[in-house]
């Protein structure tokens, strides 16, 4: 990679966010990299101008992205478009998106620059909501598509079809459509199995179905997924990334496909996924011996 200029973005919740990204910035400066701030973040650590995020992703080589796997799922739909790489640099919380730590900022930065690093290409859904066969909504996202069930205590009906093949009726209280990355988010929570995120797959995971046979189905990459809600005067709510939320009515269809575009994000270059796992989920200490996993 030959990165000339980095855009920045970051929660600016997260109090010492700020901080460190004038930190990252003169770094960089000092080694002849322009930096861009978004705007918020530029306001927030006192910086003369900044750029709105869209701005921003098509003028950087490299985005670097302070915050939660929230802040980064933002800013990959925003640069869906782009092919440029993101970083993420976690400020604490329990993100599988964010991988990099903060104590490992600049020595990460340093491979990444001289482009000793690994670029993981993660795949995106692309869903649309329709009524009475007329399109309502499109958006492209990189975890998953929920759809609940209303404010009532009733399940929700989603008649399913596969590659315009019927799969089945779900009677639950939501299905969750989900990429391999966001195989550990609530799909993860739902029981649904755990992917290696640069697979290309579709996840389907009902939410307490009705009929127990009902389970995770994992699906290929190419399948198109229909599902017709019938959910009588209740609707329902389908939200893309934990984040944009559509209220749907009864006989509305929402349609799920591979996305033609991904995300690149550069992988951690101080640990492997399989630490990822271990180190969020818990799992125990490397055995004597062993090395990032391998005998």
């Amino acid at each position: 990679m030959n990165i000339k200029k980095v855009g920045v973005i970051a929660n600016v919740e997260k109090e010492k966010s700020p901080e460190y990204a004038l930190i990252l910035k003169r770094w960089l400066v000092e080694r002849g990299v322009t930096v861009f701030f978004e705007d918020a973040l530029a306001r927030k650590s006192g910086e003369e101008r900044g750029l709105d995020r869209r701005k921003l992703v098509q003028t950087a080589d490299m985005i670097v992205v302070f915050g939660g796997d929230g802040t980064l799922l933002r800013t990959a739909r925003a640069a869906r478009e782009v092919d440029i790489p993101i970083v993420g640099i976690n400020m604490g919380g329990f993100g599988y998106l964010t991988e990099i730590n903060l104590n490992e900022m600049i020595g990460a930065m340093e491979m990444i620059l001289r482009g000793d690093c690994r670029i993981e290409r993660r795949m995106m859904l692309d869903a649309a909501i329709s009524r009475e066969r007329q399109p309502v909504k499109e958006r492209t996202l990189l975890n998953d598509v929920v759809i609940h069930r209303g404010n009532l205590s009733r399940m929700v009906e989603m008649e399913t079809i596969v590659n315009d093949c019927y799969l089945t009726t779900f009677k639950a209280d939501g299905l969750i459509i989900s990429t391999p990355t966001g195989s550990t988010a609530y799909s993860l929570s739902g029981g649904g199995p755990i992917v290696f995120p640069e697979q290309a797959l579709i996840i389907l995971n009902p939410i307490c179905p009705h009929t127990l046979t009902n389970r995770p189905i994992i699906l290929p990459e190419d399948a198109t997924v229909k599902i017709i809600l019938w959910t009588r005067e209740q609707g329902a709510t389908v939200t893309l990334d934990g984040q944009v939320s559509y209220t749907v009515k009864d006989g509305d269809t929402i349609a799920i496909r591979k996305s033609p575009f991904v995300t690149h994000l550069v992988a951690s270059p101080h640990r492997d996924y399989q630490a990822i796992l271990r180190t969020k989920l818990g799992w125990g200490t490397l055995p004597a011996g062993m090395d990032k996993g391998r005998p």
